[in-house]
C-alpha cells in the first residue's frame, strides 16, 4: 500500500512542478498612491506589460502621476514592439486630442542594462527621462508632446479616481496625461518562468528619482503558478489523510 501511495504522490507532483508561471500581477501601495503591473508571457515569444495607476485618490500634483516601472527579468531579452492605451483609457490635457489608434509609444521608453535605477533593477519602462532614458529608447510612435520625449511629466498615468477638473498647473498644463492604463508589448527571448525570473519591481512617480515617490511591490498574484502550488498542497494533504486511514 505504501508503494501505491508514493506512486500517486509522484503522479500528482511531477506535472505541477513542471508548470511555468506565464502571468503575474504585481501591486504596490504607499500612502494614497497605488499601482499594478501585469506581466503576461502566455503567448510564446511575446510579453505584454499592463501598467495601471489604481489609486482612488485625486491627482493634484506631479508627484501623484505614475511615470515609470522598474524591474529585472533575469535571463530574458526584450525588444520593443508597441505602447498603446488600454481599453477604456483616455488622454487628458493634450490640446491635440486623442492619439491615433491609441498609440502612445512616442512618449514612452524602454531600456535594459540600467545603472542607478531604484531597487537595483536593470530594466525600466518610463514616460520621463529621470537621467536614465533618452529619445533612442522610445517605443514606435509619434512624439505627441514635444520637446523630445521621454522628458517631463507628459503622458504619465493619472489615477483611476482622478478628478481631471482639478490639479495644479504642473498637472493640467502637462501637455497630456493618461487615465488609467497603458499596454506595452515586447518580443521576448530567454523566457522560462515569471515566478523565477521576475524581480526588483518598483513603481515611480513624478520626474525625479531622488525626492519623488518610488515604492516596491507589496503583493504578487500568480494566477497560474499560485494555483499550481495550492493544488499540490491539497493533493499531498489528501494523500496524507488517506495514508493515516489505511495504517
Amino acid at each position: 500500500m505504501k508503494k501505491t501511495l508514493l506512486a500517486a504522490t509522484l503522479t500528482l507532483a511531477m506535472p505541477l512542478a513542471a508548470h511555468a508561471t506565464t502571468i503575474t500581477t504585481v501591486t504596490g501601495t504607499q500612502g494614497s498612491l497605488s499601482a499594478s503591473a501585469t506581466f503576461d508571457a502566455s503567448v510564446a515569444g511575446t510579453l505584454t506589460v499592463t501598467l495601471t495607476n489604481t489609486s482612488a485618490s485625486d491627482v493634484l500634483v506631479p508627484a501623484d502621476v505614475l511615470t515609470a516601472l522598474f524591474f529585472s527579468l533575469d535571463g530574458a531579452t526584450l525588444t520593443k514592439v508597441s505602447a498603446v492605451l488600454a481599453g477604456g483609457s483616455t488622454v487628458f490635457y493634450d490640446p491635440q486630442g486623442q492619439p491615433a489608434g491609441g498609440v502612445v509609444g512616442g512618449e514612452w521608453a524602454y531600456k535594459a542594462g540600467l545603472a542607478g535605477a531604484p531597487n537595483t533593477a536593470d530594466m525600466g519602462i518610463s514616460s520621463t527621462g529621470v537621467g536614465l532614458f533618452g529619445p533612442g529608447d522610445r517605443f514606435p510612435g509619434a512624439d505627441l508632446a514635444p520637446p523630445t520625449s521621454p522628458d517631463g511629466l507628459q503622458y504619465g498615468i493619472l489615477s483611476a479616481g482622478d478628478n481631471t477638473g482639478t490639479g495644479n498647473a504642473g498637472v493640467t498644463g502637462s501637455g497630456g496625461l493618461i487615465k488609467n492604463s497603458v499596454v506595452f508589448t515586447f518580443t521576448i527571448a530567454g523566457f522560462t518562468d515569471l515566478d523565477t525570473q521576475l524581480s526588483k519591481v518598483s513603481f515611480q512617480y513624478g520626474t525625479n528619482l531622488t525626492d519623488e515617490p518610488n515604492f516596491t511591490t507589496t503583493d504578487i498574484t500568480l494566477p497560474d503558478g499560485g494555483m499550481t502550488l495550492s493544488l499540490l498542497g491539497l493533493a499531498l494533504g489528501s494523500l496524507g489523510m488517506l495514508a493515516r486511514r489505511r495504517a
